[in-house]
């Protein structure tokens, strides 16, 4: 997977490598094979989800230049997967999942492999958590319709959110840094597809 999936296709960051390399993706992808788990495309999870395919997560993580000790809030923890390298890499990690049954299966996942360092929360997190911010990055694992206006305000200086924006069957990789309290860079990293970021920030459910 490293090899062939990520450092092929460009991932550079050595951190991000070798927490891809070591945390068994297999763990977060129940009822699938470990041959399978593996493979370079989301995979079906509960709830109606995905977990997003290895490329994707390693892309995401690198965006965001994660350093030891950042606070980073996720939004959508699916199966727990993404907090898992953010948490490796040593980030404080605090991740929202509208699905309670997901979360929960999460948290027990986490708490499994021991790893440590991740806040599971149940709601809506399409408006970010102001109760943390301001945060040293976001990322949001759904496509929104744009960006929230929230998830830009709860960005701490020099912090970055990393988020797919567009249309339901295909959104653009967002990258927004602040550089200031009025002044925020943006640019896009490449299109994607994403499960619909569903909420006050994002889409109405179906």
């Amino acid at each position: 997977m490293v090899s062939q999936q990520l450092e092929r296709r460009g991932i550079r960051d050595t951190r991000v490598l070798e927490v891809m390399a070591t945390t068994p993706r297999e763990a977060f992808v129940p009822g699938v094979p470990t041959s399978v788990a593996y493979d370079d495309r989301a995979l079906p999870i509960d709830a109606g989800q995905t977990i997003s395919q290895p490329y994707m997560v390693a892309r995401m993580t690198e965006l965001l230049q994660v350093e030891r000790g950042d606070r980073i809030l996720e939004v959508g923890t699916g199966s727990g997967y993404q907090a898992a390298v953010l948490a490796r890499l040593g980030a404080n990690v605090t991740t929202i999942e509208r699905h309670a049954e997901l979360a929960e299966s999460a948290r027990e996942r986490l708490t499994a492999l021991g790893i440590q360092g991740v806040d599971m929360r149940v709601g809506d997190g399409s408006q970010g958590e102001p109760e943390g911010a301001p945060w040293d990055g976001i990322v949001v694992t759904a496509g929104a319709p744009s960006i929230p206006d929230a998830l830009r305000e709860q960005l701490a200086m020099g912090a970055r959110l990393v988020i797919p924006v567009g249309p339901r069957h295909q959104q653009d990789l967002l990258v927004v840094e602040r550089r200031g309290p009025n002044d925020w860079e943006e640019w896009s990293d490449g299109a994607v597809v994403f499960v619909p970021l569903v909420g006050g920030g994002g889409w109405r459910e179906a």
